[in-house]
């Protein structure tokens, strides 16, 4: 049963998915502190609004349809989505894409330690020679 357990928890998969959360938990409180400090005071500033929350409120009965609070966490979502893209994801995409650029035509630091591809792709074109010679 603990030796079950034990497999359980120490599985590659579990390790990540944990560290997982608990990077997502920091990302989203860098994510949230931006949307928060930056962008909601500018959009409140713009529409002159303290909050959507009580705007657009249609009274049926005694329920309350709030479809500004609707709108809203609409504009939350998009503005959070906005910030995740153009603050980290282009930005990571683009340097990864200079570094691939870099790696496809070959440039190579001069410091960078030789790999096993390295050795192999030495070994591989030294026989490639040899083979070919009459």
């Amino acid at each position: 049963m603990f030796t079950g357990f034990k497999d359980f928890i120490m599985r590659g998969n579990v390790i990540d998915l944990a560290v997982a959360v608990v990077i997502g938990a920091a990302f989203t409180a860098v994510v949230n502190s931006i949307v928060e400090n930056i962008f909601n005071p500018l959009i409140g500033a713009l529409f002159q609004a303290d909050s959507l929350d009580e705007s657009l409120i249609l009274t049926l009965g005694t329920a309350q349809l709030k479809f500004g609070a609707v709108i809203g966490t609409i504009l939350t979502f998009l503005i959070v989505a906005a910030v995740v893209y153009f603050v980290f994801v282009l930005p990571i995409n683009t340097m990864k894409g200079h570094a691939d650029a870099r790696r496809k035509a070959g440039v190579v630091r001069e410091d960078a330690p030789v790999t096993e591809i390295d050795v192999l792709t030495e070994i591989r074109d030294l026989l490639a020679r040899n083979t070919l010679r009459p």
